[in-house]
């Protein structure tokens, strides 16, 4: 029976996200898993407007800091359990501190 294994990575530098994708990719061309994805989902923009000045005095000026969450959502179909060795080096992976990673495995049938 078929398994989906969805791995949505999340973190706020996008080269670090596109790394950990083409290292999840090298390990689904080798060992002849089939991927969907990267797909790239919207990115979340946080923004957080401050006052310059502390003490409320002259003009209000304002400061606008801003913090991205970008998103991509790769899924690995895996047909036998053969295969499942391709999941365990996904998971072996060395992912940077700002990327998290969330996996799911349904089956499918």
């Amino acid at each position: 029976m078929p398994t989906v294994t969805t791995i949505k990575l999340t973190g706020e530098n996008h080269v670090d996200l596109d790394e950990v994708c083409t290292s999840i990719r090298g390990i689904a061309d080798q060992s002849g898993v089939q991927l969907r994805g990267p797909i790239p989902l919207p990115t979340r923009r946080l923004v957080v407007p401050t006052r310059k000045a502390p003490d409320g005095e002259g003009s209000e000026t304002w400061d606008h800091w801003e913090m991205r969450i970008h998103k991509r959502l790769i899924e690995l179909v895996i047909g036998k359990s053969t295969d499942e060795s391709a999941l365990v080096k996904v998971m072996r992976i060395a992912y940077p501190d700002t990327v998290s990673v969330e996996l799911r495995v349904r089956n499918v049938a």
